[in-house]
Order: C-alpha cells, then structure tokens, then sequence
C-alpha cells in the first residue's frame, strides 16, 4: 500500500512553492496567499486519503472456463469492516491488454457493495484477469492510496462447438480387436499381459505368470469395438471456424467415449483421449502455424474415421492418398470455391450452425 501524490497533486506542490518564492522575492503578498491555499489543499487532501481502510475484498471469476461468445462476468464484492465510512473508492481490474474500471458508491460502517462487469469472450485463449486494485483518492484528485487484493485469475475462452453424431465408419470392427497397446482400456476382449500398476483390479491378475516371472502380472481387457475418431486441424491462415468446427467433431467422439486423437501440423494435442474437457482445454490454446499437415495425416495410426479440417484445397486433395487406411475419410472444408476429393467426404462450411445439417445428410 502506499499513499503517493497524483499528477495533478505534484503540479499543485510545485506550483505553490514557485508562487511562494515568486511572492517573497518580488514582495508581492497575493503570490504567498494562492501557495498557502495550494499547500493547505494538499494537506486536507493527505488526510482525507491517510487513514487506511480496512476492507474486505474478493472478486470472482464465473465461470472461468467459457465457449467463445458466451457470457462471463466478474463479480466483486467489498466490505467495509472500518468504523466510519467510506467514500471515493474506484476499483480497477486488469484484464488481458486493457484495465476496466469501477466508481464503488460510498461504503458505509459495515456496508457491502456487489458489483459485476462483463469479461471479453470473444477471442478463444487465455485472457489474464488481475491484479485487482483498490485506490482511494481525495475530491480533489491531489492524492490517492493504492493496493492490490487477491489473487489475478485466469479466464480460459474455448472453441464454440455444435452437437454432432459420431463419426460413421465404414466397416465392422474386427472381433479380435486391435493390435496396438494404446487401444482403449475395457472389460471385453484379452489383448496382452503386462505388469501391474497401482489402482489395477485384483481380478485381472494372471496368477500363473506372476509366479512364472516373479512380477506380478495383469490381464489387460480392451474394448474392441470403439472406433478411434482422428481430427486434424490445419493451423495454417487458422481460423475460429476451423477451430469450432474441429472441437465440434471431437467433443462428438469424446462424449461418446470414444478413442479421439487431435492432430496439427505441429504434431499432437496431449492427454484428449475419451475426455471432451480435455479436448476443449487443448484446442482453447491452439494457435496459427506455418506447417502443414500432409506429414500428420502419413504418420496417423490408421482405422476408424479421419476428419480433416481445413481452408486448403490443396491439403484437402492430399486426403485421398490416406483413405485406404481409415474406414472413413471426411474433410470439412472451410476455404471457398469447390472442392470435390475422390474416395474423400467433402463437406464445405461457411459458418458453423452449417456444420450439424450437412454432417447429418452425409451418413
């Protein structure tokens, strides 16, 4: 806390010294008396502003994770726990790049006041929020007192998404399953032992190769029939659509408890899995890149569906040469012009509440 002269304070300090010394030098009085009334001012204005408040403040972000374009709003509430009361005190919050602003009315002897400002959702990320300060200033504006309260918190602006249906696949799942160790944990089909972990289930021990191997050993059960979901997402001129329409896609999968991974041309988003809270956190921080992802769709591991989002016609073309190893290949394409991609779903989308309608009439 401290209690400094403002701007207009200081112009006051120097301009009655001048007037002072001017007055005293020339033996002019009127000079003496305009210092003497700029002095006294500031006095009056250092003890209007010297007592310190005691204040109880808290101010609350809500919610802190939000859709793009959806309302969020900090609450703030200040308690006068002082024995007088209160007047002059103006709050202001940071928030991202810019500072919002709050005259609080005059708090009385015990008295709360709750105001709530609206918070920028419009641009998806991260937006800072705080440090929250409370300054007390004078009629005048000569002075003021100044301290932070609580802590800055963090308002995290997610994609917008639409409900969609699962992604089709084209073929029946094989009965054995698959063969890969990051197919999803279940209790349908035996894929492979391996070691114990802590929180494993006691029933899936496979007692006779722990005494086998002297380790302890697990069964380890896979849901077979869960197709995996592949999203790629060209981050190149991005776009919010591209984003929402790609969160959409993987939301659908994850709230489906499907397998679903995220991939950009910078490689991809970690730990989305069958968790769409997830997926919406990853994609809230995605930024635009400069590589393609030509090389992200070779390198995906094959089977269920691969949705490819992009503005490029170019990369929606190269789609083609990978639909011989998903059971479904679809490009959402939010370029402009026609894009027709043989063996590929073309769907092209100018906004997103288009997405649900040509998605539906394509399975």
């Amino acid at each position: 806390m401290r209690t400094p002269l403002t701007p207009f304070g200081w112009g006051t300090l120097a301009g009655s010294l001048v007037s002072y010394a001017a007055g005293f030098a020339l033996g002019y009085p009127e000079p003496a008396v305009l210092a003497t009334g700029g002095l006294l001012a500031l006095a009056a204005a250092l003890a209007w502003t010297a007592p310190r408040p005691r204040l109880e403040v808290q101010r609350e972000v809500t919610p802190l994770k939000v859709a793009r374009g959806d309302a969020a709003v900090a609450v703030l509430t200040v308690a006068n726990l002082g024995r007088g009361g209160l007047s002059g005190l103006r709050a202001h919050d940071r928030i991202g790049a810019s500072e919002h602003t709050i005259d609080l009315p005059r708090l009385p002897r015990n008295g709360t006041r709750t105001v709530s400002y609206p918070l920028p959702t419009d641009v998806r990320g991260e937006i800072p929020v705080g440090p929250l300060t409370l300054v007390r200033a004078d009629p005048f504006g000569l002075t003021r007192r100044i301290r932070e309260y609580g802590r800055p918190a963090t308002l995290l602006v997610r994609p917008r998404t639409v409900p969609l249906p699962v992604p089709p696949s084209g073929r029946a799942p094989h009965l054995e399953g698959p063969t890969s160790d990051n197919a999803p944990s279940g209790t349908v089909t035996f894929h492979t032992l391996r070691e114990y972990v802590v929180g494993d289930d006691l029933r899936h021990v496979h007692w006779r190769s722990s005494a086998r191997t002297g380790t302890l050993m697990v069964r380890q059960l896979i849901d077979a029939s869960l197709p995996t979901t592949t999203v790629v997402l060209d981050t190149r001129g991005l776009t919010e659509l591209a984003v929402d329409a790609a969160a959409s896609v993987a939301v659908a999968a994850a709230r489906a408890g499907f397998p679903v991974r995220v991939l950009t041309g910078d490689g991809p988003l970690p730990d989305t899995k069958t968790d769409p809270e997830r997926v919406l956190d990853r994609l809230a921080l995605v930024e635009g890149g400069t590589a393609g992802v030509t090389e992200a769709m070779r390198l995906a591991r094959g089977g269920g569906s691969l949705v490819l989002v992009t503005g490029d016609p170019a990369e929606a073309g190269r789609a083609a040469a990978v639909r011989r190893r998903f059971d479904r290949v679809i490009c959402v394409y939010v370029g402009t012009g026609p894009v027709s991609v043989p063996g590929v779903t073309v769907m092209r989308i100018d906004s997103l509440d288009a997405l649900p309608l040509i998605w539906g009439s394509s399975r």
